[in-house]
């Protein structure tokens, strides 16, 4: 999904929850990799992005006289395809746009916000870094991402795992909780968490890893029952790391009696005002008979529809076509919900962190500039590497009232909201945000906590939990058919 502008910024979204590869019919033919099951949360994230960059191209104090751009690109959760299409960024090999009105031309992408994934960003920004491309992720969170000579050009709106753990000790610290089992993936993220929580918890609090557990990835019941009956799963204390606090496939009466008071670490929420009537405008583009690829996926999952010429015979047995004209008001779809805006949030500060960088970099004093001979950078000749320098200096306040700006490794100050999980006697479920624990420059960290609002699984005041649990991991999110298996 592309819009043209004076500079260009990628992005790196998943789209799409997959991908499936196809041997060629014909030995000319070449191998080729589908996307497959289409996510409306990975779209509206992509359209953040697009968001971000409509309002600042409108905001007449920032960028003035220049419009940004964006090249948005769909990892389909396969690290072939994010990889790839970093590289066509990276190498200006993505389409080409109308520059001004009399030259056809590949605009330079300066920027990428992306990739989600962990593994991903350090397969990625190995290389990327070579070209001194800034990428900045909303949502990869190892720790191992903090090594700044190895990833020179990476950053993240997305607080480092590194702080995730000790969110978790201060809050064990809280409660005198020393004694728990730990649960990871089988990645980077997993790994790399569960030595840095092994440490801190013996070092910060004197606690003891009771024991460790890493889930496969792939259809393994019989190993998955064996980690989960080693111990009762009942009158126990959850904690979740922010990979699946909000996971909403977990939150229902089946999974209640188990996970009812679990507390989380999630990504900070925040409010984008006018985001919602943006995302209802969205629609298929029909502008020289040419139509949006992502979008029209999306129109035709919305609405159960395909677009002409569909597959042969799918008219007939009971499908529609696709109008383009279809009421997006009108249906419901995760699509549109924006009650919960995380990754979403650090999507848009990441947009913005890049365009205030920018900005900063345009304002300059010839003669007063930071590179040879006290130059600054021009638009016209603007490389990376000069975008890199002032976005590490960026220092700006959200609407909503949070900071954004980078230390010395790339990492945002970082910030999570604590949230509980509540089991209410009507049956309903709620997800209640109960407390924050975040890094500010003046004060060092800071833990809140709203005690008279958490909703334990346990009486609390009379018996505290023998073991804490630990879940770090994207497996409940993507592997919730093996779990219903065992």
């Amino acid at each position: 999904m592309q819009k043209a502008g004076d500079v260009i910024l990628g992005g790196l979204f998943k789209v799409h929850y997959t991908s499936v590869f196809h041997e060629p019919t014909f030995t000319s033919e070449p191998n080729q990799l589908s996307c497959q099951g289409f996510d409306p949360p990975g779209f509206r994230h992509a359209m953040t992005m697009a968001y971000a960059i409509d309002e600042i191209n409108k905001n007449p104090n920032l960028l003035q006289n220049v419009s940004l751009g964006y090249s948005l690109y769909d990892n389909c959760a396969t690290l072939v395809i994010g990889f790839s299409a970093a590289l066509s960024l990276a190498s200006g090999r993505e389409e080409q746009f109308l520059l001004q009105e009399t030259c056809l031309g590949t605009t330079p992408v300066l920027g990428i916000v992306g990739d989600p994934i962990s593994t991903f960003s350090i397969a990625t920004s190995d290389v990327i870094g070579l070209f001194k491309l800034p990428m900045v992720s909303y949502f990869a969170t190892c720790s191992c991402l903090s090594d700044r000579r190895r990833f020179p050009s990476f950053f993240r709106t997305i607080p480092s795992d590194a702080f995730q753990v000790r969110a978790m000790i201060q809050i064990m610290k809280h409660f005198g909780w020393t004694w728990a089992g730990l649960l990871v993936s089988d990645d980077d993220y997993g790994r790399h968490v569960a030595r840095s929580f092994q440490s801190d918890l013996t070092e910060s609090i004197g606690g003891c890893l009771a024991y460790s557990e890493i889930l496969p990835w792939g259809d393994n019941p019989a190993e998955l029952k064996r980690i989960v009956v080693r111990q009762n799963m009942t009158g126990l204390q959850w904690m979740a790391s922010e990979a699946w606090t909000t996971a909403t496939g977990l939150q229902t009466p089946r999974f209640m009696p188990y996970l009812g008071g679990t507390l989380g670490i999630a990504i900070r929420r925040g409010e984008i005002s006018g985001l919602k009537d943006f995302l209802l405008k969205t629609s298929p583009d029909k502008s020289n008979n040419h139509r949006n690829r992502m979008v029209s996926q999306f129109w035709e999952y919305t609405f159960r529809c395909k677009f002409a010429p569909s597959p042969a015979g799918w008219v007939e047995a009971g499908g529609a076509l696709c109008t383009g004209q279809e009421d997006l008001a009108s249906v419901e779809t995760d699509f549109l919900d924006v009650s919960n805006l995380r990754p979403e949030y650090n999507i848009y500060k990441a947009v913005y962190a890049l365009a205030y960088a920018l900005d900063d970099m345009l304002r300059c004093v010839p003669g007063r500039g930071p590179f040879s001979g006290h130059s600054c950078a021009a638009l016209q000749t603007l490389e990376p590497w000069q975008l890199i320098h002032y976005l590490e200096k960026v220092n700006f306040t959200t609407t909503f009232g949070d900071q954004v700006s980078f230390d010395e490794n790339g990492d945002a100050l970082p910030i999570y909201d604590i949230i509980n999980w509540q089991w209410l006697p009507d049956g309903k479920i709620n997800v209640q945000n109960v407390g924050v624990v975040k890094k500010s420059a003046s004060k060092g960290e800071e833990l809140t906590l709203d005690e008279e609002n958490i909703f334990w699984s346990f009486v609390f005041k009379q018996v505290n939990p023998v073991y804490c649990f630990f879940f770090l991991s994207w497996y409940f999110m993507t592997h919730n058919n093996t779990i219903k298996k065992c």
